[in-house]
């Protein structure tokens, strides 16, 4: 292979002539994008869920960290979590996790800071599991956080792209 630039990598048109000439990539990236949409839709009900059942405003998150916290191995990782982390702040962990769905769901459905709130999605599946929330659905996601982090898919279908060019050295639109 010639001197290929990741910009000619990341490359993509979606106009017929490029979609003919590449179809197996345009297929990859379609996959790819379908794939950010269902991600970011989940994270979507998580967040309506979240919502409607008042976390923010109730002691609804204890009662459940507590529910839990009776049905695990009480010398476990996960019961020391529950115990000295999330109970004690469930309040700011409901918070961060809602606001947290919300940026996320936003982020994958309009194409815009993808990598980073890919990261941010990450960080809240692995908190998911560290609580004892293990099952699973994790570690796809946990995979396709790593797969959205590493693919410019806000530059194929979003406004990634555009906002990379106006703010080039911004590390959200890369």
């Amino acid at each position: 292979m010639a001197n290929i630039t990741q910009s000619e990598v990341d490359y993509f048109r979606w106009d017929k002539e490029y979609r003919k000439k590449y179809p197996l990539k345009t297929a990859g990236i379609i996959a790819l994008l379908v794939g950010r949409y269902l991600f970011g839709s989940v994270f979507l009900f998580g967040f309506f869920h979240k919502i409607t059942r008042k976390w923010l405003g109730t002691d609804t998150l204890e009662k459940h960290f507590q529910q839990r916290l009776s049905e695990i191995d009480p010398d476990s990782f996960q019961a020391a979590y529950l115990r000295n982390f999330a109970i004690p702040h469930y309040r700011k962990v409901a918070w961060v996790v809602t606001w947290s769905q919300l940026s996320v769901c936003t982020s994958m459905l309009t194409g815009t800071a993808v990598r980073p709130n890919a990261a941010l999605a990450l960080f809240l599946v692995s908190n998911f599991a560290a609580g004892a929330y293990y099952n699973a659905t994790l570690p796809p996601f946990m995979i396709y956080s790593l797969v959205l982090m590493a693919s410019p898919s806000g530059h194929w279908l979003g406004f990634d792209k555009k906002l990379h060019e106006r703010y080039p050295s911004s590390p959200f639109f890369k």
